[in-house]
């Protein structure tokens, strides 16, 4: 299933107004409160999993009627958010219903260990004259949070971090602008009988203390198939760090599950451009996959934008970690100054525990606009997740630039696809550009390549210098044959030891 998102992001970039912020507490928690804590947030999951899933009710029907026009024209005033004004070091926006966004969620803040639920207030939202008057009944609700912090100038509280829709949220480092998001949870990704999307129906947020650099909140996720209890300790900066702890609680055995799955979007780039007519050079959120197996390989899978649906498994015992890069970060890599694909984050997953056996998982659907995120990758586990018992799992996620390299070796920069020059000729040429490496540098003695082929034939590989980008390419022939589709892999080595990391590639007719 893909999802249309471009218009959602221009509406979270609508309401976030600049400004120096002054004191007001409209969005203070109100009403008796109730003990919380990390252990009862798992009793809760467990006791609503023993139950048949209901669903959160709708908000009234003139909310979830309102067009895009009517839902950009109410915003939430960043003046009368959560603890703004206080000495608190993050503050806190919340978003309107309707729309997209046709279920509200609960949000409550946690002080001394009791959780008061904050109330729905219109009132904390601008309007213009072309919002229409709607009835505010016991439904309504909030349908997400913002969270802010002081990350660049002093006094200036700028966004960081969003949770809104089913179980979505997305984060950035700073300076940079929204681009993938994150899940916490996939079920039956890509299968036949359609995707669910459990969602998180409640969230508590811990009161910082103005000391603090670190801001903790928790969510309930509950859907038709699964409840879930989820803490997240988020650390902003030039990389934001989130920690995640998760344990779930499945109401029917879940054979197809994704942990810690990741969304965005992928058009075009080198390897496919030919099928798009489009000024700019490429057209993406993030740009490949890297793994770090538990074998202690370094992979990277190039996305595509496939004719048809597609899905690659990476099988592995032990992930070390994965994520979805962005690692192309010139504005004329892509020639668009609008919007800003060079400053989107990539995000990196390392995994808590010993996951086991399982596989990380590529799930491309064929996209033809921009708006709409074809790209998920996550975790699958070997063995299905029985119903009646908790399962536990933990990760941290970094939102910024790529991780620092797991191991000495060279990067791939860019993967061009395509015919050579001679268009009547069988074979397709792919052009791998490693970026430099000390290895690399004495290219000759002790150095070789590995390129393969599961279908069809490879030929021609050599490895050359590319005074472009200070690296080498190596470059080789494929010859499908017959085949509709294969799968590629090249490296380069030294003395039998990797100088490059495992470039692999799913070529399709």
């Amino acid at each position: 299933m893909m999802l249309s998102r471009r218009a959602l992001l221009a509406l979270l970039a609508a309401s976030g107004l600049a400004g120096r912020l002054h004191a007001a507490q409209r969005a203070a928690p109100a009403g008796a409160g109730t003990p919380f804590s990390r252990a009862w947030l798992e009793a809760e999951a467990r006791r609503l999993a023993a139950r048949p899933h209901e669903p959160v009710p709708e908000v009234p029907e003139g909310w979830r009627a309102l067009t895009y026009d009517q839902y950009r024209a109410i915003w939430f005033n960043p003046e009368r958010g959560l603890w703004t004004g206080g000495p608190e070091p993050f503050k806190v926006d919340f978003f309107h219903p309707g729309l997209y966004f046709p279920r509200p969620v609960v949000i409550s803040v946690v002080e001394g260990g009791i959780a008061r639920p904050v109330p729905f207030d219109i009132d904390l939202f601008d309007r213009t004259d072309q919002f229409p008057d709607l009835p505010v009944d016991a439904t309504m609700g909030y349908s997400g949070l913002r969270l802010r912090a002081e990350l660049e100038t002093p006094g200036i509280f700028t966004e960081f971090m969003v949770f809104q829709g089913a179980s979505y949220f997305r984060a950035i480092g700073t300076g940079q602008t929204y681009g993938l998001s994150a899940r916490g949870l996939a079920l039956d990704t890509g299968e036949p009988q359609g995707e669910e999307f459990p969602a998180f129906t409640r969230f508590w947020l811990e009161r910082p203390a103005p000391e603090d650099r670190t801001i903790r909140l928790h969510a309930l996720l509950d859907g038709p198939s699964v409840t879930g209890a989820y803490s997240f300790l988020v650390a902003p900066g030039p990389v934001t760090e989130v920690a995640v702890e998760a344990t779930v609680f499945p109401r029917r055995e879940l054979s197809h599950v994704g942990l810690a799955p990741l969304t965005s979007m992928f058009l075009f780039d080198e390897t496919n451009r030919a099928r798009f007519d489009d000024f700019r050079s490429a057209v993406h959120d993030s740009e490949g996959l890297m793994i770090w197996n538990g074998a202690g390989e370094l992979l990277w899978r190039p996305l595509a934008n496939p004719r048809e649906l597609q899905v690659s498994s990476f099988v592995d015992a032990g992930p070390r970690g994965f994520g979805l890069m962005q690692r192309a970060r010139g504005v004329e890599d892509y020639g668009d100054l609008e919007a800003h694909y060079h400053e989107r984050p990539s995000l990196w997953i390392v995994p808590g525990e010993d996951w086991g056996e399982g596989a990380v998982t590529l799930v491309e659907i064929p996209a033809d606009k921009e708006i709409y995120d074809n790209i998920v990758a996550y975790w699958r586990p070997a063995k299905p997740l029985a119903p009646g018992q908790g399962h536990a799992f933990s990760y941290t996620m970094r939102w910024g630039e790529e991780p620092p390299r797991p191991r000495d070796v060279a990067r791939v920069l860019k993967t061009r696809i395509g015919k050579g020059y001679d268009k009547s000729r069988p074979y397709t040429v792919v052009a791998i550009d490693f970026e430099a490496h000390p290895g690399l540098d004495a290219a000759g003695e002790g150095v070789g390549l590995r390129v393969l082929a599961d279908r069809g034939t490879v030929s021609g590989a050599i490895l050359q210098q590319n005074p472009g980008t200070g690296g080498w390419r190596l470059a080789f022939k494929f010859d499908p044959g017959e085949a509709t589709a294969a799968e590629l892999r090249a490296e380069v080595l030294k003395d039998g030891a990797p100088l490059t990391e495992v470039w692999l590639y799913r070529w399709t007719a």
